[in-house]
């Protein structure tokens, strides 16, 4: 395995961690390992990914931004997505998969569109969801890592495919977790500011 596609792998494992505990700290790792990852998924052909990597750095700026607030202002607690909202977003998110994987198919030599796009698609949703603290994120999550799994396989990106099946179990765990905390009555968190 070539040692940026290992250490953008060792990177997004910890960043991935850390947003399981709501630590700002996952944001910085985040931008990290995307920048990494772009150089591995250009060189696989997997664009729609690539570009991913991108979203994810500015994305990881404004969630970094936001969740270090927590020392100026009440930080964002877990809850819930609005749920009219959120069929709107998967709507629109179902529409730009089609758009996006045609215009690879179409434009590009990618090699797999239609699973590339949707990665896309439904990691910008989980991440978008993930700024906010929504316990709907790790949904998207599961999803993505579901699809990622056999798309690296695919592409001989082995590594990266074994760890996205354990990303899959943290987003199982952290699912659960969001969801308690979604239930409870939450403080203010010395985590984001600290851990």
């Amino acid at each position: 395995m070539p040692p940026v596609e290992f250490s953008a792998n060792l990177i997004n494992t910890i960043s991935i961690l850390l947003a399981n505990r709501r630590s700002v700290h996952t944001w910085w790792t985040g931008i990290v390992a995307s920048v990494l990852f772009v150089w591995v998924f250009v060189g696989a052909k997997l664009y729609a990914d690539a570009l991913l990597q991108g979203f994810f750095i500015a994305s990881g700026i404004l969630g970094w931004v936001q969740w270090a607030r927590a020392g100026e202002a009440p930080p964002t607690l877990v809850t819930h997505a609005d749920r009219g909202r959120l069929l709107v977003q998967v709507g629109i998110g179902l529409a730009v998969t089609l758009a996006y994987a045609w215009g690879l198919a179409t434009y590009t030599d990618a090699a797999a569109p239609l699973p590339d796009a949707a990665v896309l698609t439904t990691s910008v949703l989980g991440q978008l969801l993930l700024v906010d603290k929504r316990v709907e994120s790790w949904y998207f999550w599961l999803l993505a890592n579901t699809i990622s799994v056999p798309l690296y396989l695919s592409r001989g990106l082995y590594v990266t495919a074994a760890l996205y099946c354990i990303y899959w179990v943290n987003a199982v765990i952290a699912l659960k977790r969001w969801r308690e905390l979604a239930r409870t009555p939450q403080t203010v968190e010395v985590v984001n500011a600290k851990a």
